[in-house]
């Protein structure tokens, strides 16, 4: 919460006229000062006050837009941002990439006391971030949420809905993700996610230095030992795709929700919850079994997985230095095979895409067969979550969702700190709202494997 006793603002939308923004812009006024919703007052800021009524106009058209306030702020200018942060509740934050941009208004948000969410992919940011500001945000009581978009919403709670259904004295061991964005049209990404992946390969020294640097923490007890790596091209028959390992932000913040869980095994407390809310908190938790967790990128041929590894080999060499950085992002279609263009995609391109991510999960029918060391798994249950397009469709739905969950039960929500979205709204309705609004999840199959 942030100084002011009733601040002006339930969140202002930080970064309102970029890619990604205008979207949540527009996914934000289909709440505001409806029936139910708790979203009765927002504002957008950034740089360029223009372009922000221009998103405005965009996000409304053909009807003229609402008369909602237009705030300048730039993440270069600290005083601008503190100033921001304290008429409002909300900051979400959708001015990537967060390594260069994003720590200011971490900063900004952790001293005045206001929440914080964003739509973050990229790991070293988020693990700095919970370095950084865990404990000075635990003392304000600023909540800061990172990944509350595609990355890392539908893995987390596809993950958790997964580990579920392992009912009784099941219990999963391992549980495999298989993501595949699909499309009538052709695929195109947000040119953001390009730039972020880059910098990730840039900066992938310094995220193993700042983890050897913190504490180690403790480890869910997970039945059996980790699987081994297997092939780097796997055919899923099941689910019909050739997958091959993605590094996503994806199974990092799996991990930490996980870790977070160990720690507390009835989830973290709320700031002011109702006794009510404790025995939800404690039941869902208890519900959720951890197990190791991958991600895998999938495609429907076998000619897509050399793509996607040409994509892979091309930032991986290129970006491990400046003028290979500079190639990258000057000529962006022809290193991504097409993928990825400075514009992003069409409208109808935006339409006609959409994603489904599977989870096969593998693990004991009997959590006793698992202590007996060289058992393999004898059940295996396969889930999926679908949705549409990932980056303008789905990325501002989760993210309004997860900032409306944050306005209607604060209370319920731990006080502050730096943390994974999974620990913090697992116990929520936010997997009922993300239905609700066309996230889906589902059970695919539960069988018992034959060996």
């Amino acid at each position: 919460m942030s100084d002011l006793p009733n601040p002006l603002y339930d969140f202002i939308i930080l970064g309102a006229s970029g890619f990604t923004g205008k979207h949540v812009v527009k996914e934000s006024l289909k709440f505001l000062n409806t029936p139910s919703s708790p979203l009765k007052s927002l504002a957008l800021a950034g740089r360029n006050p223009a372009k922000l009524s221009q998103t405005l106009n965009w996000a409304t058209g053909p009807n003229p837009p609402p008369s909602i306030p237009i705030l300048t702020a730039d993440t270069t200018d600290p005083p601008s941002l503190r100033r921001l942060c304290s008429q409002t509740r909300l900051i979400l934050n959708c001015v990537g990439p967060f390594r260069l941009y994003g720590e200011p208004v971490v900063a900004a948000c952790v001293e005045t006391g206001c929440d914080y969410l964003d739509i973050c992919g990229e790991p070293e940011f988020m693990e700095r971030m919970e370095a950084s500001y865990f404990d000075k945000a635990a003392e304000k009581g600023s909540l800061v949420i990172s990944a509350c978009g595609f990355d890392s919403v539908p893995a987390e709670f596809g993950l958790m809905f997964n580990s579920r259904q392992w009912v009784g004295a099941a219990v999963p061991s391992r549980v495999e993700a298989y993501v595949s964005l699909e499309s009538e049209k052709r695929i195109v990404g947000n040119f953001g996610t390009f730039e972020s992946a880059v910098l990730g390969v840039a900066n992938a020294d310094k995220l193993m230095k700042l983890r050897r640097s913190r504490p180690k923490k403790p480890r869910p007890e997970i039945p059996a030992s980790p699987p081994s790596k297997g092939p780097t091209i796997e055919h899923q028959k099941k689910i019909g795709l050739w997958a091959v390992k993605l590094p996503s932000a994806d199974s990092t913040v799996v991990r930490r929700t996980l870790g977070a869980l160990t720690e507390n095994p009835g989830g973290l407390p709320g700031r002011n919850e109702s006794d009510e809310h404790i025995k939800k908190r404690e039941a869902f938790w208890s519900t959720v079994k951890p197990a190791h967790f991958g991600m895998k990128i999938g495609t429907k041929s076998l000619l897509g997985i050399f793509r996607i590894m040409t994509v892979g080999i091309f930032i991986g060499l290129l970006g491990q230095f400046s003028f290979g950085r500079w190639l990258l992002l000057k000529y962006p279609p022809f290193f991504s095979v097409g993928w990825f263009r400075k514009q992003g995609p069409s409208d109808e391109e935006v339409r006609s895409a959409s994603f489904k991510m599977w989870f096969v999960g593998r693990g004991f029918s009997d959590r006793s067969l698992a202590s007996q060391g060289n058992t393999k798994p004898d059940m295996e249950i396969v889930t999926r979550v679908m949705g549409p397009e990932v980056g303008y469709i789905t990325t501002p739905i989760i993210l309004l969702q997860c900032a409306l969950t944050v306005l209607s039960q604060r209370d319920n929500l731990p006080k502050g700190g730096v943390l994974p979205p999974g620990i913090v709204f697992g116990p929520t309705d936010l997997q009922e709202k993300l239905q609700e609004n066309g996230i889906t999840f589902d059970v695919i199959s539960k069988n018992v494997i034959s060996h």
